[in-house]
């Protein structure tokens, strides 16, 4: 079976059409500046680059150009439609109501409307998505894979905020988590890695990137994690700043004289590592600007991060009281040494060892402790296509 792995953005459309057999990738793509001009498709099959420009009014536009591209006499890589036997859809936020992978239903789009308010930047985008293929695709079955679905193990003494507890009953102001899909595929490789039952191990995650997070995973669920009830709390990031005092929000909100929506804009658009630096958001060009021309505020914000997520393997090392590996990964979990080196500096303590010579690595599943390291350190490439891929062939068979 062929499966199409769709992920929506407001303005951008990720896709990999996956041929379940042997878990190959025959195609994958990048729709750039939905309904912005300047909108174009970037897709990459049999080596080659397949790049059209054309304005895209809509998601719907948006698709039709994917199945186009897929098809194509000269730079596709299927005949038919009909040769996609299901549609996997990544969903940002499933709320309390999904603890798994569903096929979709009128009424599971329907409960993706109601989960629009606790995602209103992602689900409206992935909702869309959804509709656009059912158009163009009528027979073909959807499944959605929800991001917060993986934490739904969490307890509750992790996952209740202590604020009155109306607001959890009434308006479902809780700890959801996110990147689920992320943390189970990279956890379930790990395991394999250590030649172990995953319900036997202790691990914590790190997917690194512009968005980050932390994830503790005991006996294969997900018990902890740093992500809370949106993708804003937690380690400082690209542009969001991570778990802060709240209190810091009303009063800058009264110094500054911002409305909501410009304190919003502050913390998630502003903040972070693009805030500390002033530089950029990037992690590379803060790390040429901490090391090549000695900017202080680039360095800082490159410490700031590593302590952050040093802080959260400590606490979620507590928490299961123990750990067994370590695994990064993501963007810079996966490609930066010195970020690894810069959080495992310290945590000798858990047994954690990192091999200097082993982290000169990049975008490659290795191993990277010491031999006599008690706990292990991995670096994993994620990926979460094929989790939703896999997760959509499962429901439609």
């Amino acid at each position: 079976m062929k499966i199409l792995v769709i992920n929506c953005g407001s303005s951008s459309l990720k896709y990999q059409l996956i041929n379940m057999e042997n878990e190959e990738c025959l195609a994958l793509g990048l729709v750039e500046r939905i309904g912005i001009e300047g909108s174009k498709l970037t897709q990459k099959a049999n080596g080659e680059k397949y790049i059209i420009e054309e304005p895209m009014k809509d998601h719907t536009d948006a698709i039709r150009l994917v199945l186009g591209a897929l098809v194509d006499g000269t730079h596709g890589v299927i005949k038919e439609l009909s040769e996609i036997g299901a549609v996997g859809h990544r969903i940002v936020h499933g709320g309390e109501k999904y603890a798994e992978s569903v096929l979709v239903t009128d009424e599971v789009m329907k409960n993706l409307e109601e989960c629009s308010k606790l995602a209103p930047l992602h689900n409206p985008a992935n909702i869309i998505g959804i509709n656009a293929c059912k158009a163009l695709m009528p027979n073909t079955p959807m499944v959605t894979v929800f991001d917060t679905a993986f934490h739904q193990t969490m307890p509750e003494v992790a996952y209740i905020y202590p604020l009155p507890y109306e607001l959890y009953t009434e308006h479902s102001v809780r700890k959801y988590g996110f990147h689920g899909t992320s943390h189970k595929y990279v956890s379930a490789k790990a395991a394999e890695m250590m030649g172990k039952d995953i319900k036997d191990l202790k691990l914590i995650t790190c997917h690194l990137g512009n968005g980050a997070s932390i994830t503790a995973i005991q006996n294969g669920k997900s018990v902890e994690t740093s992500m809370g009830f949106t993708p804003l709390e937690g380690i400082a990031m690209g542009t969001r700043c991570g778990s802060i005092d709240p209190a810091i929000l009303t009063y800058v909100m009264k110094e500054l004289d911002l409305t909501i929506d410009e304190a919003n804009d502050l913390m998630n658009k502003k903040s972070g590592v693009l805030g500390i630096s002033g530089v950029s958001s990037d992690f590379r060009d803060i790390e040429t600007a901490a090391w090549e021309e000695g900017n202080h505020r680039a360095q800082l914000a490159l410490d700031i991060f590593s302590y952050k997520v040093k802080k959260f393997i400590g606490s979620y090392a507590a928490v299961m009281g123990g750990v067994d590996a370590i695994i990064f990964t993501a963007g810079l979990g996966e490609n930066s040494p010195e970020t690894r080196e810069d959080v495992c500096n310290g945590l000798e303590f858990l047994g954690a060892v990192l091999d200097k010579s082993k982290n000169k690595v990049r975008g490659k599943a290795v191993e990277l402790n010491t031999e006599d390291s008690k706990t292990k350190i991995f670096v994993i490439p994620t990926n979460e296509e094929l989790v939703i891929a896999r997760d959509t062939e499962a429901l439609v068979k």
